[in-house]
């Protein structure tokens, strides 16, 4: 009886033992995932907080490199371009021209871009894409093919070349209407309408630039290339100061238009130059044979350098406006506020009045310097003078 007593006594301490480790071991591998479920969570912390850090990173790099650019801005305004921007995303999709190894291929500019307005590649003849403003013909592998883009003549109706079209138009309904009165009312009477406008400007042309360097004798020839030239450039000049269409291109500003008007004045100056402008140029009258030999390559220097300068003065001081009134304007989006208007927007507006004179005194000088080269190619001998005057 004793010994089955004992015996159940030490069954009950054996179960009790064996219950409590049971418990023990299963608190202790509860614990241990408790804590494992810690872990991961803290770690899921982690990853959270890093990916959120990568993230804040990422959009302040993107941030950053999004962040408004001056010199872009106001490049982007003064160059050329193969659409005509109005507003926005709007724009005026130009004629693109193309002569290729493959033959001509023409074109809507409005194919270098998609619906969200970004750059893409237009597959015609070759694969093409716009970079820095100029037609690039690309390889296979997306890379600029120099040999192709070498051969490829770009004759495309841009911005610039769009504009002066327009110039052109508004020069010859001005000139033409005007004309047009004076065959029906004839020069007897008052000018009216466009007339009372065109006629001061041509007697300025002729009384203040063409006679005094010219001379009376042979100034009636050259007078409609010196009124073509005077109005082509001032109603150019005044529709680049327009910041909306049909205004806003830089015809004026842009160093192939100039370098066209420097070539014509070169050779309507040589071409009608006569014997005595020659002589002064290889061979100067009344100096030693010596010194002629010295100044005649000087002379000849001069006869390329003059044109240059023409070509250089106007577009950089158009160019030089155009610059100065955009930095104006860029000082609002420099130092993000509003307040920067207050003293952006007044000078800007000053600037910009003062560029209206710049329209017109560019037009005066260029017309000027070209009736005086006329002048000078077709001077008659000195001497000739003095004998006429005597006799």
């Amino acid at each position: 009886m004793a010994s089955r007593r004992i015996k159940s006594l030490l069954v009950l301490c054996l179960s009790l033992f064996t219950l409590a480790y049971s418990g023990n071991t299963f608190a202790n591998e509860k614990a241990v995932h408790a804590d494992s479920n810690a872990i991961a969570h803290d770690t899921s912390h982690q990853t959270a907080d890093t990916n959120l850090a990568a993230a804040h990173t990422a959009t302040a790099a993107g941030h950053e490199a999004k962040e408004f650019n001056v010199t872009e801005t106001i490049l982007e305004h003064i160059k050329d371009d193969h659409s005509w921007h109005l507003w926005g995303h709007t724009s005026v999709a130009l004629p693109v021209i193309l002569y290729t190894p493959k033959g001509v291929e023409v074109f809507s500019s409005a194919k270098f871009m998609d619906e969200h307005h970004e750059p893409i590649v237009y597959k015609g003849n070759f694969d093409y894409k716009i970079i820095e403003g100029k037609v690039k013909i690309l390889d296979a592998a997306g890379a600029i093919d120099e040999v192709s883009t070498k051969a490829l003549w770009d004759f495309s109706i841009t911005k610039n070349v769009a504009s002066l079209l327009v110039s052109v138009f508004i020069i010859l309904l001005v000139i033409l209407t005007a004309a047009s009165a004076y065959k029906k009312t004839g020069v007897t009477t008052a000018p009216k309408g466009v007339q009372s406008f065109m006629e001061p400007i041509v007697l300025f042309v002729r009384d203040e630039l063409a006679i005094p360097n010219i001379g009376k004798k042979k100034y009636a020839k050259f007078m409609p290339f010196l009124l073509t030239v005077f109005f082509l450039i001032l109603v150019n000049n005044f529709l680049g100061l327009i910041p909306f269409f049909p205004g806003g291109a830089n015809v004026s500003g842009n160093i192939a238009f100039t370098m066209t008007l420097a070539v014509c004045v070169f050779i309507v100056v040589n071409l009608s130059a006569n014997k005595n402008y020659w002589e002064h140029i290889f061979w100067m009258p009344g100096m030693h044979w010596s010194m002629k030999l010295f100044l005649a390559p000087i002379e000849l220097i001069g006869v390329f350098t003059k044109p240059i300068s023409l070509m250089i003065r106007l577009f950089a001081n158009i160019t030089a406006g155009h610059i100065l009134v955009l930095s104006l304007i860029c000082i609002i989006f420099i130092f993000k506020t509003v307040y920067a208007s207050a003293i952006a927007v007044p000078f800007a507006v000053f600037i910009g009045m003062i560029e209206l004179l710049v329209a017109f005194l560019q037009a005066y000088i260029f017309t000027m310097l070209t009736a005086m080269y006329i002048g000078m190619a077709n001077e008659e001998h000195h001497h000739d003078h003095k004998d006429e005057a005597h006799h």
